[in-house]
């Protein structure tokens, strides 16, 4: 059974940090596109970061650009999100999402993800 499980949500200032981890299990994903996804009260989910597997392309909504790293260990079946400069509008749940396609070379940010976990809070106070 595959399951992407993350952690490291939480309630912070703005101008803070999180980091924010997603461990799978049940296959590698070493192999495949991982993303973060969120979304926000009253709002629609969006894609926030992506990465393919060698973790050298990845992809940023414009509005996370310059304040979040998008990171993988595929010796540890991980993806990580480090958010700095947080600001309230990041407010939201966010997941951690795995495409099922391996070497996928389509467009990152238009990867149609296969899994994903039960989300982590983060809440930026201001």
């Amino acid at each position: 059974q595959v399951q992407l499980v993350e952690s490291g949500g939480g309630l912070v200032q703005a101008g803070g940090s999180l980091r924010l981890s997603c461990a799978a299990s049940g296959r590698t994903f070493s192999r495949n596109i991982m993303g973060w996804f969120r979304q926000g009260p009253g709002k629609e989910r969006e894609i926030v970061a992506a990465i393919r597997w060698s973790g050298v392309s990845t992809y940023y909504a414009d509005s996370v650009k310059g304040r979040f790293t998008i990171s993988r260990d595929n010796a540890k079946n991980a993806v990580y999100l480090q958010m700095k400069s947080l600001k309230p509008e990041d407010t939201g749940v966010y997941y951690c999402e795995a495409d099922s396609k391996i070497y996928g070379m389509g467009s990152l940010s238009g990867t149609e993800f296969n899994f994903w976990g039960q989300g982590t809070q983060v809440t930026v106070s201001s």
